[in-house]
């Protein structure tokens, strides 16, 4: 089969189509026909998942497809079912899936659409309702909102009745937003947003804040949070990975702060987030009340050239490609 690796080189990240034997499923696992994939940040950036002077690795990390065959153990589906999920390789014909982490597909979505669903939602879940705690009626404060996990916690958010801010750089993306119901975009690359936070609120702050950034913006973020606010930190595409903290805000303001990241999770901490995501989430999905969105949909052959446009920070929300049937 055609397999995407992805390896480090000179500061930054380089794809090889290559050759491969397709995988045979273990117990509890599924192996999956792959339709379509999505892109993710995170992925592509040396110091992330990828580490400089590291060995090339399977690229890829969630997607949708059939389901080709069961391995030991596992019910509750069945071969030709459309399924979509986190697994690694998914920038292949064929990729191996935990059946844990494997979600029915809704019919409304198309391979594309649920190809950007698994990770960004599944990770927006554990910010906004597992560890977020967002209600209706609260502020939300998404930093660098244009991302993929970015319009995912913006519509998730709003589904569940918060009022949402966004930053972003660019005021084109961030009046697309609107139309997903932002309430308020403030135009900034920088940490100079907290004064328009605080207008908006009526001097309150956010409940809740979504840090997409990193350690540039991390202070401001601080300042922009309300009594007994709550931070998520889960990104640093700024590549700033230290920032001061103001200690008498953390204390007086009650404040908490967490981060999200699955690297040092167990396979059954993150199927958890899977479950809960299937509970309170995938409804939204199915109904209509939420849809992924997909800036651009490329083919298998072009993903190098995806990767590309993902580099540029043109896109708004997330970028797929589309493998032939």
């Amino acid at each position: 089969m055609k397999s995407y690796w992805i390896r480090p080189e000179s500061g930054k990240t380089v794809l090889e189509l290559r050759d491969a034997p397709a995988p045979e499923p273990g117990p509890g696992q599924l192996l999956v026909r792959m339709r379509a994939a999505g892109l993710n940040r995170g992925e592509l950036i040396v110091g992330h998942s990828v580490k400089a002077g590291g060995a090339a690795k399977a690229a890829g990390g969630e997607g949708a497809g059939e389901i080709a065959k069961l391995g030991e153990g596992v019910t509750g589906f069945k071969a030709g079912e459309r399924v979509m999920g986190r697994c690694s390789g998914a920038f292949a014909e064929y990729a191996l899936m935990d059946a844990r982490e494997a979600m029915a597909i809704p019919k409304r979505l198309s391979w594309e659409e649920a190809a950007s669903v698994p990770l960004v939602f599944c990770v927006v879940h554990d910010m906004l309702v597992a560890q977020g705690k967002l209600r209706a009626g609260e502020w939300l404060l998404v930093a660098g909102i244009s991302s993929g996990v970015g319009v995912a916690a913006l519509q998730t958010g709003k589904a569940l009745g918060a009022k949402v801010i966004g930053t972003s750089g660019s005021q084109e993306k961030l009046d697309k937003l609107k139309i997903l119901g932002l309430d308020l975009g403030i135009r900034t690359r920088g940490g100079d947003f907290a004064e328009g936070v605080m207008k908006a609120t009526g001097g309150k702050g956010v409940n809740l804040v979504v840090n997409n950034v990193g350690g540039s913006v991390f202070a401001e973020t601080i300042r922009a949070l309300a009594y007994e606010g709550r931070h998520a930190t889960v990104g640093y595409v700024d590549g700033v990975l230290k920032s001061e903290i103001d200690l008498e805000a953390l204390h007086t303001k009650r404040l908490t702060l967490f981060g999200v990241s699955n690297r040092l999770r167990t396979a059954e901490q993150r199927a958890v987030t899977v479950r809960g995501f299937a509970a309170d989430i995938l409804p939204f999905v199915a109904d209509g009340r939420i849809k992924p969105l997909v800036d651009r949909v490329y083919s298998f052959a072009e993903l190098p050239a995806a990767k590309d446009y993902m580099e540029s920070n043109a896109h708004l929300g997330k970028i797929a490609v589309t493998l032939p049937a």
